[in-house]
């Protein structure tokens, strides 16, 4: 029985072949993981308010949406492959840790709440990636709530706020930057104690 070659199959198509690698979700992830550092070069070129921040804020939240894009796009058309499995997750934690590192480095984050978040974002997305053969986690409540805090708050931190509605947008970008970290360090710990009891 000859070996299909995982770059044969259906692109965008609907249809019962399978999908190929080169799928257009696929290439959507790959371009997202792509613009990362082009995020990371436009929002740390000129980190005073004005209008490369706001670019910066932008790129940041257009490349958070397109996860919902490319995911929307796999499963409505049946082209979910094991390469995107393992690619999506990965697009979406260097966009986001590449944002909480932005932040510190300028002096906008306290250092601590970023390496807590990496810890927890990426050492949740390797558990998963280990254990992805075996079993299959779902997201649940705590940890869509977090995606969507952050995908709200790294945004509003991006933008020159405070240049533009002064104190009140210190105290939107404060208020929605601590709901998002509570629920990253929340999520963690109650995902870390569904795997300890499963295990």
């Amino acid at each position: 029985m000859p070996i299909l070659s995982p770059w044969r199959g259906r692109v965008w198509r609907r249809g019962d072949e399978p999908a190929s690698v080169a799928s257009v979700p696929n290439l959507i992830s790959v371009v997202r993981i792509l613009l990362t550092p082009v995020f990371v070069v436009v929002a740390l070129s000129n980190p005073a308010p004005g209008l490369v921040r706001t670019l910066a804020a932008v790129l940041f939240a257009v490349l958070i949406a397109t996860d919902f894009v490319d995911g929307r796009i796999a499963r409505g058309r049946g082209l979910v492959t094991d390469f995107g499995k393992l690619i999506d997750p990965i697009a979406d934690k260097a966009i986001t840790s590449s944002a909480f590192v932005v932040l510190s480095v300028l002096g906008e984050l306290p250092w601590w709440i970023t390496i807590v978040v990496l810890v927890r974002e990426w050492g949740i997305t390797l558990y998963r990636l280990v254990v992805s053969s075996r079993t299959v986690i779902a997201a649940d409540w705590a940890g869509k709530a977090k995606t969507m805090a952050q995908g709200i708050a790294l945004p509003l931190a991006l933008l020159p706020l405070q240049a533009w509605v002064g104190e009140w947008g210190v105290w939107a970008c404060v208020v929605t930057m601590t709901i998002a970290v509570a629920l990253t360090i929340y999520s963690g710990l109650e995902f870390v104690w569904h795997a300890w009891r499963s295990s």
